[in-house]
């Protein structure tokens, strides 16, 4: 783990596997819970756990990527295990640049790099991140997510 200090927030890199992460951590307990599911539903689809990735999604979630809007179960019979295949085989580092909550809402901004080949294409992209989270009975959980990326 690589540990920068940001004014009064840290960044920590955690270089390795096909993922290389990179989270923006605070003392606020909730921004750590909250950056916690982030941080758990990327590892999800890093590890091929689409279980797991799914179970950080709100029922009612919506996913914003590749110009569609899809509700949760759509994403888990469409761009899910496309998402799962690219984690797994295009390394990419994640920069959490905003973590930001205001009673039981929170979102989270991050940038990411990604390098590599997928599909026998080569991956050299640029890509921006926002998910929406809410506190529930258990735990925060993501209620919608924008990917969006360009080519380097």
């Amino acid at each position: 783990m690589i540990l920068t200090v940001l004014g009064s927030l840290f960044l920590a890199v955690f270089p390795g596997g096909p993922a290389s992460h990179a989270t923006l951590a605070v003392a606020d307990p909730d921004s750590t819970a909250i950056l916690a599911t982030v941080t758990a539903f990327h590892a999800a689809l890093a590890a091929g756990d689409s279980v797991a990735a799914l179970a950080l999604l709100a029922p009612d979630a919506v996913v914003l990527e590749s110009g569609e809007v899809e509700t949760r179960a759509e994403y888990a019979t469409h761009h899910l295990a496309a998402d799962i295949e690219f984690s797994r085989a295009v390394p990419s580092q994640r920069v959490v640049t905003l973590v930001h909550s205001e009673g039981a809402v929170a979102w989270v901004a991050a940038t990411s790099t990604a390098r590599g080949t997928f599909r026998d294409r080569t991956v050299a992209s640029q890509g921006a991140e926002l998910m929406v989270l809410s506190r529930t009975d258990a735990g925060w959980r993501i209620r919608a997510i924008h990917w969006s990326s360009r080519r380097l």
